[in-house]
């Protein structure tokens, strides 16, 4: 534009040098003979218009140098967005403002199965499926008025190919002069990938939730199962009791062991049924702590006591050792008493020689340390991993020497992480297993 303005002020500029070279070559013929001084006053006058010929004549080739230059500018620049267009990975269209194709890059036309020259004439509507192409026709129609379609979803069909799910983006060009849209600028992406798995996703989510559903139930029917024969099997072991105490230990020997069988093995099922009890309760965070403060000395002696029966069974050693006549902490007594018996129990079922130590001693004024040692059967490196995991037992065919519902080391470890503890083990083949418990002095309800 500033070209051809520079171009038209030359033009004038010569135009008038031009006229009033013409008026002096006139005015010299006439006063010549006259007054010849008025030829060097023209002469002059002529000189200086050349000058400025001389002048307009460089700034003109100036001009068209910056011309040339700008031209060059711009065909890179026209040449960088045809590359950029063609080579583009998703399809990119031009349209007038019914939707039909005026320019149309490869990805485009790989994208409807058709050669870039048969695509340009065609309305993009021709590649809708034809149930849908009305309600599609109605969106094109207003886009000149909305102005840009974000992520529009619409089925495509290609040319003689299958249908696939894309994604257009569209906008609408418009006319710098006065605002009104002359074209549209379509962006157009196969998300059929995309919609397969959002669709699988989803699938997984259900999936999840139905997951998440059964999980809920099954813990629902093994507490409400737990209660169920938790009743009839302390009614069990009531009367086992009572017939018991009836008996005299020297007279009717055969019924008093048939009845201390029935105690006996009522016992274990009962502990098997609190256990799924308080994992339930785990599970649902429905277990809570009930703190006060207690003597941990005197209650590890007192479970000692009450275990060293069971090592005797298997003439084990059962020692104990208390850093403390009277260590104070604030906790739960029946928890900690549970997570106790879970770890000496376990210690003496899984060692058939040697002895089962039991240690208590504080780690700082804030911390305390309980270690439970065997001399068992140890446990491999690889399943050491997994030992607290819910049913996560070593020997897990049905032939196997130690019953059990595989969930005492999973409540004990839930039961320390309720106590903001934790638990570690270290252990080796065929020398035993040392469970170790860190435990805060005081629990605080919050």
């Amino acid at each position: 534009m500033n070209a051809k303005c520079n171009e038209s002020m030359l033009a004038q500029r010569l135009e008038v040098v031009t006229q009033h070279a013409e008026k002096l070559v006139d005015k010299a013929q006439n006063l010549l003979e006259q007054h010849p001084e008025i030829l060097i006053e023209c002469l002059t006058e002529l000189q200086l218009a050349l000058e400025e010929l001389r002048v307009a004549e460089e700034e003109l080739c100036q001009q068209n140098e910056e011309l040339q230059i700008a031209r060059a500018v711009i065909e890179i620049e026209r040449q960088r967005y045809l590359d950029l267009f063609e080579s583009a990975p998703d399809g990119y269209l031009v349209t007038d403002l019914y939707g039909v194709v005026q320019e149309a890059n490869q990805a485009a036309a790989r994208l409807l199965n058709i050669d870039p020259m048969y695509l340009v004439g065609k309305p993009i509507a021709t590649f809708v499926p034809e149930e849908a192409r009305r309600g599609f026709r109605s969106v094109v129609n207003q886009l000149p008025q909305i102005s840009r379609v974000q992520e529009w979803e619409v089925q495509l069909q290609g040319w003689r190919s299958d249908r696939f799910d894309a994604a257009l983006t569209v906008e609408a060009a418009r006319c710098p002069s006065d605002g009104k849209a002359i074209a549209l600028r379509w962006l157009v992406r196969d998300i059929t990938s995309r919609k397969q798995a959002e669709s699988k996703i989803q699938q997984l989510q259900m999936q999840n939730l139905h997951l998440v559903e059964a999980d809920r139930l099954k813990s629902q029917f093994m507490a409400t199962m737990s209660h169920e024969l938790r009743t009839p099997m302390n009614a069990i072991l009531g009367f086992s009791d009572l017939l018991l105490r009836q008996f005299d230990p020297g007279q009717q020997r055969q019924q008093r062991a048939m009845l201390e069988c029935i105690f006996r093995n009522g016992k274990h099922l009962l502990d098997m049924i609190e256990e799924i009890l308080d994992f339930s309760k785990l599970e649902e965070n429905h277990l809570t702590l009930k703190l006060e403060v207690l003597d941990l000395a005197q209650l590890v002696q007192a479970i000692a006591a009450e275990m060293s029966a069971l090592a005797e069974e298997k003439h084990l050693k059962f020692k104990v050792h208390v850093a403390q006549p009277n260590i104070a902490i604030v906790n739960d007594s029946g928890r900690l008493r549970q997570i106790l018996i879970n770890l000496v129990s376990n210690a003496i079922k899984f060692t058939d020689s040697g002895s089962v130590y039991l240690e208590v001693h504080e780690l700082s004024r804030e911390q305390i340390v309980i270690t439970v040692s065997d001399t068992g059967m140890g446990i491999d490196p690889v399943n050491q991993a997994h030992i607290f995991e819910a049913f996560r037992q070593l020997d897990q065919s049905i032939a196997r020497r130690h019953n059990g519902t595989g969930l005492g080391l999973s409540i004990t470890n839930a039961l320390v992480q309720l106590m903001q503890g934790q638990i570690t083990v270290e252990s080796q083949i065929g020398r035993g297993s040392t469970f170790r418990v860190e435990l805060p002095r005081r629990l605080s309800l919050g």
